[in-house]
C-alpha cells in the first residue's frame, strides 16, 4: 500500500475514525486521490499570517492574534488583503505511517485566493505529519478579489500519503515511453517540466490579468460573473509579454498533460533563478487528468502566475514550472473526468467556473 491513498482507502479511513467531521462527510467529498474539506462556522480575522510552531496549538495563536470574529453560516465577506483563519469541519487521527499533504482546489487558486491548511504544532504550510491527530485549519486571504465565503464550502483537498511517493526521473521517463504523459518531447529533471503557451494557434489571446478594483466575488455563484468586470484580456503577437510587478496572471502551459490512473502528480514551482516571477499555488491533479479513457486528450495546465520585485518578461515556451508524479498505492474507484465530474478535462486557457464562458 505504499504510495498516495485512492478514494477506497479514504473511504475506509473516515469508516474506522482517522478522518471524522462535525457534520458527516459526504460522498461528494471524496476525489479519486484526495479529500475536499469544508469550512467551519467561524473565520477569525488575524493581524498576521502565523504557523502554530513545535509545541503550540493553533487556538493558542488564535488568542494571541485574533482582532475579531465573523459568522460564516450565511455567508460573510473575507476582504482583499486580509488574513484569516477558520477552523475546518474535519478532523483527523492519523494512524502511523500516514501523513497528508493540502492544496487549494483548481477554481480558488484561479481566483488568487491564498489558502493554506495549518495544524497544531505544525512547522509548515499544507503539510500534516505522521500520524497527526487533531484540528484543521485553513488560512484564507484574498489576493485580488474580496470573497464571500459560508460554511461548508470546500476551498481546499488533502491527500493521503504512505512511504515514499514520488517517483524518480528514470522511472518518470520509463512510464512516459510506455504511457505518453505530455505532448511533445518530455522534458524530465526533478519531474515534469512545463512551459508556458504565448503562440496560441488561432487569435492572440494568451491569458488574463487580473483588474486592481473589483466588486466581491460570491464562492457559491457559478457561471455567474462578467469576467470583463474582473479581468484584462493579455493578448500578444511577438509571443512574449511583459509582467507587472504585483500583479496576477492566468495563462496556460503550451503541453498537453496526462496523469494515467496509476499515478497522481503535484504541481511546483519552478527554480526562482529563472526570473522574477512564480507559479503562485501548487496543485494536485487527480489520476485520470487528460487520461483518453477518462474523456482526455491531454489538458493543458492553466498557470497562475505572479511577478515579483521587477517586471519581467515571459516568452513562449520558457520553462515556469514542473509536475512531481507521484505513485499511487492502487488504483481509484472513481477516476477524474470519467466518474468524477469535471469542469476542466480537456482545458486550455479558462478562468475558475465562477465566470461566465
Amino acid at each position: 500500500m505504499t504510495g498516495v491513498l485512492p478514494d477506497s482507502a479514504i473511504r475506509q479511513m473516515i469508516k474506522d475514525g482517522s478522518v471524522s467531521a462535525e457534520v458527516e462527510v459526504t460522498p461528494g467529498q471524496i476525489q479519486p486521490a484526495s479529500l475536499d474539506l469544508r469550512l467551519g462556522n467561524t473565520a477569525y480575522r488575524v493581524r498576521a499570517s502565523f504557523l502554530a510552531g513545535k509545541g503550540r496549538r493553533v487556538a493558542d495563536r488564535l488568542h494571541d492574534f485574533t482582532m475579531h470574529q465573523i459568522d460564516l453560516r450565511h455567508g460573510a465577506v473575507l476582504e482583499k488583503d486580509c488574513v484569516y483563519v477558520v477552523p475546518l469541519l474535519e478532523s483527523l487521527s492519523l494512524p502511523n505511517g500516514i501523513a497528508g499533504a493540502a492544496s487549494a482546489k483548481s477554481s480558488i487558486g484561479r481566483l488568487d485566493l491564498l489558502t493554506r491548511i495549518i495544524t497544531d504544532f505544525g512547522t509548515e504550510f499544507d503539510r500534516i505529519p505522521d500520524g497527526y491527530k487533531g484540528q484543521l485549519y485553513v488560512e484564507i486571504c484574498p489576493q485580488s478579489f474580496s470573497v464571500i465565503a459560508q460554511t461548508g464550502q470546500m476551498l481546499n483537498q488533502v491527500i493521503f500519503r504512505k512511504g515514499q511517493t514520488t517517483i524518480s526521473d528514470e522511472d518518470l521517463t520509463a512510464l512516459h515511453q510506455r504511457t505518453p504523459i505530455v505532448s511533445g518531447d518530455a522534458e524530465i529533471s526533478g519531474g515534469l517540466g512545463f512551459s508556458v503557451d504565448l503562440k496560441p494557434t488561432s487569435g492572440t489571446l494568451v491569458g488574463y490579468r487580473a483588474k486592481p478594483h473589483t466588486g466581491v466575488i460570491d464562492l457559491s455563484k457559478l457561471a455567474y460573473y462578467d469576467p470583463r468586470e474582473f479581468w484584462e484580456e493579455v493578448r500578444t503577437e511577438t509571443g512574449w509579454i511583459i509582467l507587472d510587478p504585483g500583479a496576477f496572471y492566468i495563462l496556460v502551459s503550451r503541453e498537453a498533460i496526462v496523469i494515467p490512473p496509476t499515478h497522481a502528480a503535484e504541481m511546483a514551482p519552478y527554480v526562482a533563478m529563472v526570473g522574477e516571477f512564480r507559479v503562485h499555488y501548487a496543485g494536485f491533479f487527480d489520476p485520470g487528468f487528460g487520461w483518453a479513457e477518462a474523456g482526455g486528450t491531454g489538458s493543458r495546465g492553466v498557470l497562475e502566475v505572479r511577478c515579483h520585485e521587477a517586471p519581467f518578461v515571459l516568452e513562449h515556451g520558457q520553462l515556469v514550472g514542473r509536475l512531481v508524479y507521484e505513485r499511487m498505492a492502487s488504483e481509484p474507484e472513481a477516476l477524474y473526468g470519467r466518474e468524477i465530474a469535471s469542469n476542466y478535462q480537456g482545458q486550455g486557457l479558462k478562468l475558475s467556473k465562477h465566470f461566465k464562458m
